[in-house]
């Protein structure tokens, strides 16, 4: 199926442009979002006579989202979840999640905006891509931690898997200490008898 695009949609082309997809892709996404018309005579027409207006509105939108990503990029935000000892959540972080604390902050942004290549599944520091318009988009940092004081560390570039090896290399060198101490005390034991 030919259709005219009324604006920059991703991978498939600029605005004005005539282009082949599916009939399904037109149906259900691209003629309902209003992100293209049917490409015949009567809407190629009404295409060309709207062709300014639909310029400068999406120069407009252009402009208000640029505005937006110079105050949001690389920006960071904090996620608080349940999750094991290992660094796995319980669950995972959504892109509804990530807009709800975005917006909590201050930004509107939907969850359509959120782009994530793989669900946040793991504690720690995560980068995230917004797209604020077709031809704008910025980078967030959302820091997955279990408590706040757990996302300060991960901010300052520790990850929870190092500190929980600390931690761990810390109290199997008080324990040997300890086994030394008593095997010095039985030795003294025994020297006495």
């Amino acid at each position: 199926m030919q259709v005219i695009l009324l604006e920059r949609v991703a991978k498939l082309g600029q605005m004005g442009d005539v282009v082949n997809v599916r009939p399904g892709f037109a149906r259900n996404f691209l003629l309902p979002q209003g992100k293209a018309l049917r490409a015949n005579e009567a809407n190629r027409l009404a295409f060309e006579a709207q062709k300014a207006q639909l310029e400068a509105r999406n120069l407009e939108t252009r402009n208000e989202a640029q505005a937006l990503a110079d105050k949001l990029d690389g920006t960071s935000y904090v996620v608080i979840r349940s999750a094991s000892d290992t660094g796995a959540l319980y669950g995972s972080v959504s892109p509804r999640d990530i807009s709800e604390v975005v917006t909590a902050e201050g930004f509107s942004v939907d969850r359509g905006q959120i782009v994530l290549a793989a669900p946040i599944k793991l504690l720690g520091v995560h980068e995230t891509t917004v797209v604020l318009h077709p031809e704008v988009s910025v980078t967030i940092s959302i820091n997955v931690a279990r408590s706040v004081e757990e996302a300060e560390l991960q901010a300052s570039g520790k990850s929870i898997q190092d500190l929980a090896a600390e931690a761990e290399a810390e109290a199997e060198f008080e324990i040997s200490e300890l086994f030394e101490d008593i095997g010095g005390a039985v030795d003294e034991d025994d020297r006495d008898a």
